[in-house]
C-alpha cells in the first residue's frame, strides 16, 4: 500500500482517501388511506413499509399491504424501489405495476389501499467509509465495499446477531468467518451448518444435539451445533432453506439462548454469537407465508447485504490480482489492460467464485478471458457437464445449480417469447421471483 497526494495505492488500485458518503434523509408521509396523516423520517439507507411490526413505515390499518410490501433504497444515484412480492402489488400514478423502479423525489407510491409520499429531507445522513480496502479476508477499494467494512468494523466486536445476504458467490460465508475473527469471541470455534444440506428429519439432532436412545440409531449422547460454538461464533449459512415447521423451534433458540437435546429434559444454556447467511429475499419469504417474520426480524438485528460483482466493477481487477497472489502465480503481471478491461465489463454471474475460477484457469495457462460468447452459450444449455473435483462438494453442487437456472431460463424465455406473466404460469413459479432470477442472470 503506498500514498500518492489524497489516494492510497492498494495491489494498484487507486483508493479515494474519502471516509464518508452522504445522503438526505427520507421522509414517508401517508396521503390517502386508513393511515392517512401517519408520517416518519427514515436516516437508514434501506427502509420498508408494510403491516409487520418492525417495518419503517408500519401501515397497521390496511388490510391489503403485506407484511413487508415495499423497500425503497436511499442510494447516491437516487431512490429506489422495489417490491418484495406482494399480494396486491406496488403502483406509480395509480396504473403502473411496478418490481424495481428510480424514481423521483416527491413520488407517491400506492401500497394496499394507501398512497404514501415519499420527500427528501435537507437533512443529511454522514455514512462513515473505511479507509481499509479489507476487512478480514473481505477486499475491496469500492465506496460500497468499503461501507460495509465500516460496519463491520463497528459491530463485529458485539454479540449483535447478524443477517448476510447476497447472490451465490459473492463471499458471505468469508464475511461470517471475518466477523468472528474481528469479534471478542476469536479465540472460540467458529461452526458452520448448512442448513439446506441436511435432511429435515436430522435437522433438530444436528443444531440442538440428541441423548442416547431418543430414536433408533442413537447410540450415545450427541452435541448439537449450538452446543459446539459454546463461546465463539455459529455460522447458519442456506437459512432460507429451512422448512417453516422447524423455524418455530430456531426461534426459540435464538431467543432465549439455549437448547434441549432431542429425548432430553434438561435446557442447555449457551454462550454464542449468532451469524446467519442467504441468497434468498427473506422479506419476499415472509410475504409467502415460508419465513417466519418473527425469525427474520430476530436474525437481522444488524443486516450486511454483500453486492454482486456487477456492481462493483471497480473492485474485479483488485480482487483478481489478490487472487492470483494466493495461487502463487508465476507472472503476477499476467492481467495485462486488455484483460483487466474485459474482466470489467463482464457481469460476473458466479460473483467472487466465478472470479475465482477464471483466475486458476489463466494460471493454468488456459486464458482467453470471459466473453460474451461463452456467456451466451451458457444460457443456452450448450457444451458438456463438466465435474471440477478442484473446488468442495458444495461449491461444485452450486456451480451446478447456477448452470442449470440460467440454461432453463434462457430455454423458457425463448419459448414464451419473453413474456414473463406466461413464462411464470409455466414454470408454476411467482412472477416476482422469476423476474428476479432473470435479472440476476442478465437474461432479456
Amino acid at each position: 500500500m503506498t500514498k500518492r497526494g489524497d489516494e492510497t495505492m492498494v495491489m494498484g488500485a487507486r483508493i479515494k482517501d474519502s471516509q464518508f458518503v452522504v445522503r438526505p434523509k427520507l421522509c414517508l408521509e401517508v396521503m390517502a388511506g386508513p393511515d392517512r396523516g401517519r408520517s416518519v423520517v427514515g436516516e437508514a439507507k434501506v427502509l420498508h413499509i408494510g403491516s409487520q411490526e418492525g417495518n419503517t413505515l408500519q401501515l397497521l390499518n390496511d388490510d391489503a399491504v403485506s407484511r413487508i410490501h415495499l423497500q425503497i433504497n436511499n442510494t447516491t444515484g437516487g431512490i429506489q424501489l422495489r417490491d418484495l412480492g406482494s399480494t396486491n402489488g406496488s403502483w406509480l400514478a395509480g396504473e403502473i405495476r411496478i418490481t424495481e423502479a428510480l424514481v423521483p423525489a416527491g413520488t407517491v407510491v400506492r401500497v394496499g389501499h394507501s398512497q404514501v409520499r415519499i420527500n427528501v429531507l435537507d437533512e443529511q445522513v454522514s455514512e462513515s467509509l473505511s479507509p481499509l480496502p479489507g476487512f478480514g479476508s473481505m477486499i475491496g477499494a469500492s465506496p460500497a465495499m468499503r461501507s460495509i467494512f465500516a460496519l463491520l468494523e463497528r459491530v463485529a466486536p458485539t454479540d449483535e446477531t447478524i443477517l448476510v445476504t447476497g447472490e451465490t458467490g459473492t463471499g458471505k460465508e468469508l464475511c461470517a468467518r471475518s466477523i468472528a475473527e474481528h469479534s471478542n469471541r476469536s479465540s472460540g470455534p467458529f461452526v458452520v451448518v448448512d442448513c439446506g444440506a441436511i435432511p429435515p428429519n436430522l435437522l433438530e439432532s444436528e443444531l440442538f444435539g440428541h441423548v442416547r436412545g431418543a430414536f433408533t440409531g442413537a447410540m450415545s449422547d450427541h452435541e448439537g451445533a449450538f452446543e459446539r460454538a459454546s463461546r465463539g461464533t455459529l455460522f447458519l449459512d442456506e437459512i432460507g432453506e429451512l422448512p417453516l415447521e422447524f423455524q418455530t423451534r430456531l426461534l426459540r433458540a435464538v431467543e432465549n439462548r439455549s437448547v434441549r437435546r432431542v429425548g432430553g429434559s434438561k435446557e442447555i444454556g449457551l454462550d454464542i454469537r449468532i451469524v446467519a447467511a442467504t441468497n434468498r429475499c427473506l422479506e419476499e419469504e415472509v410475504n409467502r407465508g415460508t419465513f417466519r417474520a418473527d425469525l427474520y426480524y430476530r436474525l437481522s438485528v444488524v443486516q450486511v447485504r454483500i453486492p454482486p460483482l456487477r456492481e462493483r466493477p471497480e473492485d474485479v481487477e483488485l480482487l483478481a490480482q489478490h487472487l492470483l497472489g494466493e495461487l502463487e502465480a508465476v507472472d503476477p503481471n499476467m492481467l495485462d489492460a486488455e484483460v483487466a478491461e474485459r474482466m470489467k465489463r463482464y457481469r460476473w454471474p458466479g460473483n467472487v467464485r466465478e472470479l475465482r475460477n477464471y483466475v486458476r484457469r489463466l494460471t493454468l495457462g488456459e486464458g482467453g478471458g470471459p466473453s460474451p460468447g461463452a456467456s451466451e452459450s451458457l444460457y443456452r444449455g450448450e457444451g458438456a457437464f463438466r465435474l471440477d473435483l478442484s473446488v468442495p462438494f458444495r461449491e461444485a453442487k452450486e456451480q451446478a445449480v447456477e448452470r442449470f437456472e440460467r440454461a432453463y431460463l434462457a430455454a423458457l424465455m425463448n419459448r414464451t417469447g419473453g413474456n414473463i406473466s406466461q413464462a411464470a404460469r409455466e414454470a408454476q413459479t411467482d412472477r416476482t421471483y422469476l423476474s428476479r432470477l432473470l435479472t440476476k442472470y442478465n437474461i432479456r
